[in-house]
């Protein structure tokens, strides 16, 4: 059963990952995981809110969209949001999604629900501002609320028009996607041969609209297709088959295959016939798009946290081929992940010339029972990473695949903990292809926070061999006249960076050991092992028991796993003596203790700097001594500086609502946990009130 303080901390990890992927598909052009594992962490995120409401964080994935632009692109605030889309991924979630917009109408069951149906293109999202029906800016979707400045690149583009046709509003934004033809991608990559060739036709179209240079664009077979629009001074007409239809009189290209039709069952049938003429189109495509046609129903159904009630994406089933396995190799991803890879012999899938395709993990490659030798069957999931589906070769005799023990980078121990599927390399301090992910968590905000230390210096200073552990950012001042030879490098920003990096010297000692990544120590969770242990070598001294009580530890006769497993993580979470803290922390620090490689980067940072003992400065308050619980989402201040506040009060925060309860801070939307606190006559009070009991204490 998962904790509030284990969930908190996943919330936490999984913000960061899928920020991390939203970064590397939307701003990179780059995704490292299939759309499917995408939709699993997002999943999980999900479920994760709806159980701990009150976890929600300001930065949940579910806020929001795409990623915040980070390029050379000026940035621009869109004056609509641009909001991604819901998916479908059988008729029968296209019957509910018109289901449900009878009832949030609250229509007879019988009564008509038109929509538009047409193809999904898979390009890049752009929106076009005309004024006085000139073209005067376009902007990528960026995260949604702000893009990159691309109108000098789509300039070039032949498909969208400088100047409307006709009398058009005076301001009218058209929406659609930016994309590249399958045609002219091919022949762009065959241009290219030789130097960075393009993955797919996504990504050579998103690289080529973010170009600096404009006549890079312009060289660039890019194409667009109309498919909305954001802010409008008048809107031509009642409804999206009429505001279609005016935009493309204005000269902008719609999909041939636009419709509209006036039951699920037809729009069914039209996502078959596009799907049956999928591989003829000129371009990719990855579902198809229905949205409710009466405008006025579009705003009463509103829109949820990143997508609108009024439109779904139906995706269509990943396609695929048969090939010859040739051999797995093990990758090592950012966070640790060891993925196996299938080497495979070149087959065409969708389109697209495969020769790799992923395996997830270890129990995918038994539950498949794939060997290197074996016929198989790939496809494109999400239509971006292939992937295998099945073994046509299960019966033939041939040696099944051993999954490594042992990271294949850094020779650390790889580990697979209780529940979980991925087996993780150890070596997170030491592990090079881990470095860049670690080191940018370590001075983070939460963690050491360290000013002036990005992701842009991070890699250079990575790539120039001057960093590769924590240690080595203190003593990054012996290159400070190196750095000052490099471009962008001046002395008052070197100087200002090498004082950010002194001023860290005596850290937090909560910090750091969140600034570690060891896994599943986020931030709460290291205060409240620091409350106990008060010092990184007591952390030390507890991992060092940990790992004693695990060697000594052995099943008993006739006892089977799960029961010696129970027995185990029992003794463990006793051993830690930590309210709210369990056996997953416990393997988790034996684990990275385990790791002499770890011990020697532990050992050398703490001769670089020096955290004092933790200690909580209290100060008397009417809450000290007493039991304070928070729920409900927190408008002012996020949970974690919540439960600082209490314990700075002398109080103690707890994480469920008991009899012991002494005091319940009832935030926005607070459920189950005040119901409970009312009916147990426990004090309860808003989150203004809280703050006025914080004042008071001074």
């Amino acid at each position: 059963m998962t904790t509030e303080s284990e969930a908190a901390d996943r919330l936490e990890f999984l913000a960061a990952e899928i920020a991390r992927h939203n970064r590397l598909y939307h701003d990179r052009d780059s995704p490292e995981i299939s759309d499917a594992d995408y939709d699993a962490l997002m999943r999980e995120n999900k479920a994760l809110e709806e159980r701990f409401p009150a976890l929600i964080r300001a930065d949940s994935p579910s806020k929001l969209v795409g990623a915040v632009p980070s390029g050379h692109l000026a940035k621009v605030q869109h004056a609509k949001p641009m909001l991604s889309l819901d998916n479908a991924f059988a008729d029968e979630d296209v019957a509910e999604f018109v289901a449900r917009v009878r009832r949030f109408l609250a229509l007879p069951e019988d009564a008509e629900v038109a929509l538009t149906a047409e193809p999904k293109i898979d390009g890049l999202s752009c929106s076009l501002r005309y004024e006085k029906g000139k073209l005067v800016q376009a902007a990528t979707r960026g995260d949604g609320a702000i893009g990159e400045d691309v109108t000098a690149n789509v300039r070039t583009i032949a498909d969208i028009p400088q100047t409307l046709h006709g009398a058009a509003p005076a301001v009218f934004e058209v929406r659609g996607e930016v994309y590249m033809a399958k045609a002219d991608f091919a022949a762009l990559n065959d241009k290219l041969a030789g130097e960075r060739v393009f993955a797919n036709p996504r990504n050579a179209a998103a690289g080529s609209l973010r170009q600096k240079d404009s006549k890079i664009t312009a060289e660039r077979p890019l194409r667009f297709l109309a498919h909305g629009w954001g802010e409008v001074s008048e809107v031509p007409g009642e409804t999206q088959t009429d505001v279609m239809r005016a935009i493309e009189r204005f000269g902008l290209p719609l999909a041939k295959a636009f419709v509209r039709v006036t039951s699920a069952e037809a729009a069914l049938a039209h996502y078959r016939a596009i799907e049956a003429s999928r591989a003829d189109l000129p371009f990719d495509i990855d579902g198809v798009v229905y949205k409710v046609d009466r405008l006025d129903w579009q705003q009463r159904l509103g829109q949820v946290a990143r997508a609108p009630r009024w439109a779904i994406a139906h995706k269509f089933p990943a396609e695929k081929a048969q090939t010859l396995l040739r051999a797995i190799d093990i990758q090592v991803g950012r966070t640790g992940k060891l993925t196996p890879v299938a080497r495979l012999e070149p087959v065409t899938v969708g389109g697209v010339v495969v020769s790799n395709a992923t395996l997830h993990n270890a129990d995918e490659i038994e539950r498949l029972g794939a060997r290197p030798g074996d016929r198989v069957v790939v496809q494109r999931a999400g239509d971006v990473i292939p992937q295998i589906v099945e073994v046509l070769t299960r019966g033939e005799d041939r040696p099944a695949f051993v999954y490594p023990t042992h990271c294949p980078v850094c020779g650390s121990e790889a580990v697979r903990e209780e529940g979980e599927v991925d087996i993780r390399c150890t070596g997170g301090l030491i592990c090079a292809v881990q470095r860049f992910e670690r080191l940018r968590h370590f001075v983070s905000r939460g963690a050491l926070d360290i000013e002036g230390l990005g992701e842009k210096s991070i890699d250079e200073f990575l790539e120039l061999g001057w960093i590769k552990e924590p240690a080595d950012i203190f003593r990054l001042a012996a290159h400070r006249e190196e750095l000052l030879g490099r471009e962008g490098w001046k002395e008052i920003s070197v100087d200002k960076l090498l004082t950010a990096i002194e001023a860290k010297r005596a850290p937090d000692a909560a910090r750091l050991l969140f600034g570690l990544g060891i896994r599943h120590v986020g931030i709460v969770t290291a205060r409240d092992l620091l409350k106990r242990y008060r010092t990184l070598p007591d952390i030390r001294a507890l991992a060092g028991d940990l790992i004693a009580l695990r060697e000594a530890t052995v099943p008993a006769l006739g006892e089977d796993d799960s029961r010696f497993r129970n027995r185990l993580d029992k003794a463990i979470a006793e051993k830690i003596g930590v309210e709210n803290v369990g056996s997953a922390v416990g393997h988790a620090l034996a684990d990275f203790f385990h790791e002499p490689h770890n011990v020697a980067a532990w050992d050398d940072l703490l001769a670089e700097v020096a955290p004092p003992e933790f200690v909580v400065d209290t100060i008397a308050s009417e809450v000290s001594g007493k039991t304070v619980v928070f729920t409900g989402k927190l408008l002012t201040m996020s949970r974690d500086e919540a439960k600082a506040q209490a314990e700075r009060l002398g109080a103690k925060a707890a994480g469920s609502v008991s009899k012991a309860t002494d005091l319940v801070v009832a935030g926005a939307d607070a459920g189950s946990k005040l119901k409970k606190a009312q009916e147990l006559g426990i004090r309860v009070v808003t989150e203004e009130e809280w703050a006025a009991i914080v004042a008071a204490a001074g």
